[in-house]
């Protein structure tokens, strides 16, 4: 909430933007980082699973993955809306905007094998490889692709080689990066614990069912 509030009140709109546009920054960014990170977290999980066999690794891929899918989505509509006031649109099939349409796409699949697979043990091992192949994607799709290719993000547009970011936008900006970093830790240890509930509650019906 203290970031919203400061976003439109504190923070100064920067310079090399239309309008105030740049106050979508203070979220669109931090969202993009925090699916980055999620997944990347996803794809060390899964690394671990196929070498220990750990269920907690799994636990963590899956329940990292998905927070990375839901950040994903936040930062595609908050880079929609950009659009929409940049440039009367709000899907112009950019670089970007087609790449995390790809990412989502990806990701979308690897839910789809969890939910495709009945045998537990083959639907982790099977996810975890897949989850390594879909991040070996993602510094294409996010970092590369988009930088060698002709676009209308803000990075090749509008905004100056000095962004002229103030202190105030750049306190509220990196506000906002704790702000969603520990949103998302928060979002994660809640998805964890609850699987480790389903995992006991299992166990303990497998157990009443041998009875």
């Amino acid at each position: 909430m203290l970031i919203i509030i400061a976003s439109f009140l504190y923070a100064k709109a920067a310079v090399g933007f239309p309008g105030e546009t740049s106050r979508i920054m203070i979220y669109h960014v931090p969202q993009a980082w925090v699916a980055t990170l999620a997944f990347f977290i996803s794809m060390i999980a899964s690394i671990l699973y196929l070498s220990k066999r750990r269920l907690n690794a799994d636990h963590i891929a899956v329940t990292a993955a998905e927070l990375g899918f839901l950040f994903s989505i936040l930062a595609t509509v908050s880079g929609s809306i950009f659009a929409k006031v940049t440039w009367g649109s709000y899907w112009n099939w950019d670089p970007r905007e087609t790449s995390i349409v790809i990412l989502l796409m990806i990701y979308g699949a690897y839910f789809a094998l969890r939910s495709a697979v009945p045998d537990p043990e083959r639907k982790r091992v099977f996810s975890a490889a897949y989850a390594i192949l879909a991040f070996a994607t993602v510094p294409f799709l996010v970092f590369v692709i988009p930088r060698i290719t002709m676009s209308l993000h803000p990075e090749d547009t509008m905004n100056p080689v000095d962004p002229q970011l103030d202190s105030r936008f750049m306190t509220v900006f990196l506000g906002a990066m704790v702000a969603y970093s520990g949103l998302f830790g928060w979002m994660f240890n809640l998805k964890y614990r609850l699987l480790k509930i389903e995992e006991k509650i299992y166990k303990g019906l497998e157990e009443w069912e041998m009875d």
